[in-house]
């Protein structure tokens, strides 16, 4: 089973070698590695070239932002199974994609997903919240449950039948995709019950109030959609179950 990495950056230059390294330090032997820049002017550039042959497709171009950035990546992916792991984040340990592997090939599975950390910005050994996904149950997303993206991993198959990401909904366009692939399309998900992905604190989505608010109106806008229907109380239970990753 070949699997695709893919990291997107721009102006990166803080966090892209540990990155990168994280990847490269795994111990799976079918890894193919895809970075896209957004054309960075900070040294990015030079940082990823300077890796030569073992990154397997580097791509620098100005883009409309992280999600097209991820869409040009699947598109270069030639692997069975596509992870995205940010610029800012790194795999937490080096058999990550061999768990995966092994749990993707253990069963008739579409994708799977694994628990992350949230560390300091500036010391990654403080952990500031701690993201327990626990096994998916159908109909979870109706009470507010969704996967960490960065520890989605996912067949290019199915990326192939239901599409890519939207470019229309902001910082939500991770949640409505997996919210088509998962809740509407009812791809097959298994859980690898490990922190699998650690990410620097601070996104955008949750960054002030009222880019939460705007995050809060495109995720009702995922809905729409994909003709589903939240509950009443969905939206509001999304960002509340936030609150136990701080415990």
């Amino acid at each position: 089973m070949k699997v695709s990495i893919l990291t997107v950056v721009y102006n990166g230059a803080a966090t892209i070698r540990h990155c990168i390294d994280s990847v490269l330090g795994q111990d799976y032997a079918e890894v193919e590695y895809i970075v896209v820049d957004g054309n960075s002017s900070d040294g990015t550039q030079e940082i990823v070239r300077s890796y030569g042959d073992k990154i397997a497709h580097f791509l620098s171009e100005p883009d409309a932002g992280i999600y097209d950035a991820m869409n040009k990546g699947i598109q270069l992916a030639t692997g069975d199974v596509i992870g995205i792991l940010n610029a800012d984040d790194f795999y937490a340990y080096p058999s990550v994609i061999s768990d995966v592997a092994e749990v993707l090939a253990s069963g008739d599975f579409d994708a799977s997903y694994g628990d992350l950390e949230y560390i300091d910005a500036n010391d990654a050994t403080i952990v500031r919240r701690k993201w327990v996904s626990g096994a998916y149950k159908a109909g979870a997303f109706l009470n507010g449950w969704m996967p960490p993206h960065p520890t989605f991993f996912v067949r290019k198959e199915v990326y192939n039948a239901h599409g890519n990401f939207r470019l229309d909904l902001g910082s939500a366009a991770d949640y409505e995709l997996m919210l088509r692939f998962v809740h509407r399309e009812k791809i097959r998900l298994a859980y690898v019950p490990k922190v699998l992905v650690k990410m620097r604190a601070g996104g955008v989505s949750n960054s002030t109030l009222k880019n939460r608010i705007a995050a809060n109106r495109n995720d009702r806008l995922a809905w729409k959609i994909n003709n589903l229907e939240p509950r009443f109380y969905t939206l509001w239970l999304k960002p509340l179950r936030k609150i136990i990753q701080f415990i």
